[in-house]
């Protein structure tokens, strides 16, 4: 299929297609998602590539960090430069030189591509993997109407996921609903990523609000959002097992199957209302 000269947008591409609709063919237009390779540096060396959409990539670039362990603080990601190649996208990332980023072993770096559905490709050992997240704080209070509030508010808020249908979101509501944030990407986990990234780059308290996102929750997301300090994290699908576990350990709050009038409370149920 070839390529129309139609505007393009950041996160997805148009491409010409043939539709079989009411019995016949039909040539026309499709916005299609875009899968882009994110190579990441610190302080030149490399460290991964990432699949992840093109957008809010100085967002990403934070919120990798921190998520990853590579940096302790935001304040010691002290810039990232975005370099366009014939590839993809090169971020060289400036770390303190007390951040654990700047000590990175080429032995124990990613020597894989993390692709857009996977948090953890190319982790060489077990122990980066698994990474117990620290407990939370536990002050925040929520009605179910202000969750209800929240997921109608995230259907109108993924521009990309209404053109493609192919891209996941993760959102930052304050406490009574309202959506103050929203990152899109292909991966799920990059699409937490640069919501943690926002959160940081915005001073947004993440205890004071909670999160939701349109995908499963695994472990990964759990540790992550655990870790940036968020509470109550909600899923439109199902957790795993080891996420339950984990976000119980953390003093989470952890829902699932979110859907207008119903959803399961997998653990920390004390933060949730019923009243309006």
């Amino acid at each position: 299929m070839g390529t129309s000269n139609a505007e393009e947008s950041p996160g997805y591409v148009r491409r010409s297609i043939i539709r079989w609709r009411a019995d016949r063919f039909e040539e026309t237009d499709d916005h299609v998602a875009e899968e882009h390779p994110v190579e990441l540096r610190y302080n030149g060396q490399p460290f991964a590539v990432m699949m992840a959409s093109p957008g809010d990539l100085e967002d990403f670039a934070l919120g990798f960090s921190l998520s990853e362990g590579l940096i302790d603080a935001p304040e010691q990601l002290l810039g990232v430069q975005a370099r366009t190649l014939l590839e993809g996208t090169q971020l060289d990332i400036r770390v303190h030189e007390g951040s654990p980023a700047a000590r990175l072993d080429p032995a124990h770096g990613r020597s894989l591509p993390g692709r857009s559905g996977c948090g953890i490709c190319g982790t060489r050992r077990l122990e980066d993997a698994m990474r117990p997240p620290g407990a939370v704080r536990g002050d925040l209070c929520l009605t179910m109407s202000a969750l209800e509030r929240a997921m109608e508010g995230l259907q109108l808020r993924q521009p990309t996921n209404a053109a493609t249908g192919a891209v996941h979101a993760a959102a930052w509501a304050r406490a009574d609903g309202e959506i103050a944030l929203v990152r899109e990407d292909v991966g799920r986990h990059n699409a937490l990523d640069k919501l943690i990234g926002a959160l940081c780059r915005t001073g947004l308290d993440p205890a004071s609000g909670f999160t939701l996102v349109t995908s499963r929750a695994s472990y990964e997301m759990v540790i992550k959002a655990a870790n940036a300090g968020i509470s109550v994290l909600v899923a439109i699908s199902a957790p795993t097992a080891l996420a339950i576990e984990l976000a119980r350990g953390a003093g989470m709050t952890l829902v699932g199957f979110a859907r207008h009038g119903s959803c399961n409370v997998y653990c920390g149920g004390e933060r949730l209302r019923s009243g309006g």
